[in-house]
């Protein structure tokens, strides 16, 4: 059996995939998780083979869910299921960990397929975004310098948003996700740099050129 969690805020999402994976012979559906960090806490109670993981979701997005399980739960395999095939999406997936990325419009039997092929430790990509893929890959500038205080790309983001004098509202709406993920990643980014407020991390911000003089 192949034990699948699945990971949507949507409620009819999490049903429906419910009931067309609980139709094939082999899968197993063993929880059902309404946001990532959710997800996370159940891979580790619910021992799932493979996470049907969606992108945007509250608290705590797929890629950072994808991030953390990768650390916390690393035998799980992620597949992305989601309606998003811009390229930034594609990557980020896929460089939190991702095995497998498919839309929504994909079939059961391609749902299936993508299941069988990652548990075989095989990357699975959807025909529909190989070429955002390609395109990403083609524009990627290469390797990046690394950032200070161990942030990752994406709190740097978020650090120079802040620097920038956006709230966390307004950086949610700028990277088109919730209000939640901004503040999980602000409380991470604090963490790392040893701030205990807004003011210390702008300050850091700009001592290490992330922000508006950067």
């Amino acid at each position: 059996m192949i034990r699948v969690l699945i990971a949507d805020d949507q409620r009819v999402v999490r049903e429906g995939l419910s009931m067309v994976l609980g139709l094939m012979k082999d899968v197993e559906v063993v929880g059902a998780a309404a946001d990532g960090a959710e997800a996370v806490t159940l891979a580790q109670t619910a021992r799932p083979d493979v996470v049907l993981m969606d992108l945007r979701m509250p608290r705590c997005d797929g890629v950072e869910a994808t991030r953390r399980l990768r650390t916390e739960a690393p035998a799980v395999k992620v597949v992305v299921l989601t309606t998003y095939s811009d390229d930034r999406s594609v990557l980020e997936a896929l460089r939190a960990g991702a095995r497998g990325y498919l839309t929504k419009d994909a079939s059961s039997e391609q749902i299936y397929q993508a299941l069988r092929q990652v548990l075989d430790d095989h990357a699975v990509i959807d025909p529909a975004v190989q070429k955002h893929l390609i395109d990403a890959i083609a524009s990627d500038p290469g390797p990046r310098p690394e950032l200070p205080g161990g942030l990752t790309p994406r709190e740097a983001e978020v650090l120079k948003l802040m620097a920038d004098g956006l709230s966390n509202g307004e950086i949610a709406a700028r990277l088109v996700v919730s209000e939640g993920t901004v503040k999980s990643h602000v409380n991470h980014l604090f963490a790392k740099i040893g701030a205990r407020d807004r003011a210390q991390a702008v300050a850091f911000a700009f001592r290490h050129g992330i922000g508006v003089q950067g």
